[in-house]
């Protein structure tokens, strides 16, 4: 059967599109007037438009298709799923892939991580995380421990709880939150350090911020701390050398439960399965995970919770039932995409790949910082990176960052490449399976963007 026979004509879907489909952060006086492309292909590192044009996937979707476009082992495992048994309940019933996907998360996550709650996506994993956290002091006896600590430029998703705490000063939106569960520590970003001030100093600094809270509120009201190891969505923020060790172990001293958002540093895409304990040296007590479980080939999120933490909620007399869990929990088929996903990261040592190739990617970032003044700041780790642009350092604005992000990402996207602009900062998340050779193309397209716009700039 050919699905394709059918397809409507261009000028219908688009026209469809923007009658009828709300997008994500769309603006609401002109959605129905957007121009979004449409990707009608994609295979590799590759997407391709109705108009048959190749552009490589800077953002890798949305950090999320590790293992690349087009893969027919995954498509199989789907249909084989889809064909043997596409649903159960997750109140009633388990499956074949939901159990071996636990299995496997649970041999990957550090420590005692061994309790896997399956969600549709990473803002619902985070609201998983902190619904256990509120059942956990409820059940412990602790109904006022229950305020979250959270960074500025830390982003943790859209449901309520994940936008409650979620610190971008781009989303005061007209959106309700509960402002009074959230405290936001600084910014943590090290090229906003003042002057002259050590990386050692400006770490002191960012733990203080931590100690400072916890004495302001009281520990015995702060149910947890929720971080990125590192801060994607806010420009790929790397906090300083040993903020995440400092910070885990005053957490732990207080009894305030850590919470790792691995949800795009999560399945390799610094070159571990995790980030947390490989990269950063902490063993979290909840980490959050979805993007790479299935490289974007089907929506699949997790909450993994420390064993640890469950002895201490199972202790307390008394009957309780942690009432959270969704239709698609544990959905057999993502779960079946997510199992295959892993083989084919095992098979093919993309883990190790992304570690061979990181030098790489870093270099010609820096090489880039060092030819053009435009260029502020370049940082990340494994196979994420942001360049940081300075458009006007007379009169700084977000409004011209904004203007400056949009024509980079215009001048890029003309010559073959998509980019993901925050502001004036462009973030690159590229599937994990990206060659050295594909790297090289990617930043000549990003310094020919570059160029063209610094001329115009610095004219």
């Amino acid at each position: 059967m050919n699905l394709l026979a059918n397809t409507p004509a261009a000028d219908d879907l688009t026209r469809w599109d923007r009658e009828n489909h709300l997008h994500p952060w769309a603006e609401v006086k002109s959605w129905r007037k957007a121009d979004y492309m449409r990707v009608d292909t994609a295979e590799g590192i590759y997407l391709w438009d109705g108009a048959g044009r190749r552009f490589i996937d800077g953002p890798g979707g949305m950090w999320c298709v590790q293992i690349g476009y087009g893969r027919a082992e995954m498509a199989r495992a789907i249909a084989e799923q889809t064909m043997k048994m596409a649903y159960t309940s997750p109140w009633t019933a388990t499956s074949g892939p939901t159990a071996q996907l636990a299995h496997m998360i649970a041999a990957r996550t550090p420590g005692d991580l061994n309790t896997v709650h399956f969600t549709t996506g990473g803002s619902t994993a985070v609201d998983t995380a902190l619904r256990f956290m509120q059942f956990f002091n409820n059940r412990l006896g602790r109904p006022d421990k229950k305020v979250i600590l959270a960074r500025e430029k830390g982003y943790h998703g859209s449901t309520y709880l994940a936008s409650t705490v979620t610190g971008k000063e781009r989303f005061e939106a007209k959106f309700d939150k509960a402002s009074d569960l959230v405290h936001f520590l600084p910014d943590v970003n090290p090229y906003r350090r003042p002057p002259g001030m050590s990386m050692a100093a400006w770490c002191d600094a960012k733990v203080a911020d931590l100690q400072d809270a916890i004495a302001t509120l009281g520990a015995d009201r702060i149910g947890a701390f929720i971080a990125e190891p590192i801060l994607c969505s806010g420009g790929v923020i790397v906090p300083p050398e040993g903020y995440h060790r400092r910070t885990f172990e005053i957490c732990r001293a207080h009894d305030i439960l850590y919470i790792s958002d691995e949800v795009v540093t999560g399945f390799g895409r610094l070159g571990h399965w995790f980030a947390s304990d490989d990269a950063f040296g902490v063993t979290p007590d909840i980490i959050t995970m979805a993007k790479g479980m299935t490289s974007g080939y089907l929506p699949l999120g997790a909450c993994v919770i420390s064993d640890t933490l469950m002895a201490r909620v199972s202790a307390p007399d008394g009957q309780d039932v942690f009432y959270n869990g969704y239709t698609y929990s544990g959905h057999p088929v993502s779960c079946a995409a997510a199992i295959a996903n892993i083989e084919i990261m095992e098979r093919e040592d993309i883990l190790g790949h992304v570690r061979r190739v990181t030098p790489q990617f870093h270099s010609r970032m820096r090489r880039i910082a060092d030819r053009f003044d435009i260029v502020g700041d370049v940082r990340g780790m494994g196979l994420l990176g942001c360049i940081e642009c300075r458009p006007d350092l007379h009169d700084p604005t977000y409004a011209k960052d904004l203007q400056f992000g949009a024509r980079l990402d215009a001048a890029c996207e003309r010559r073959g490449l998509l980019l993901r602009p925050f502001g004036a900062m462009a973030v690159f998340s590229p599937p994990l399976i990206i060659s050295e050779a594909q790297i090289e193309e990617m930043f000549d397209i990003m310094e020919a963007g570059l160029e063209e716009l610094s001329a115009e700039y610095n004219a």
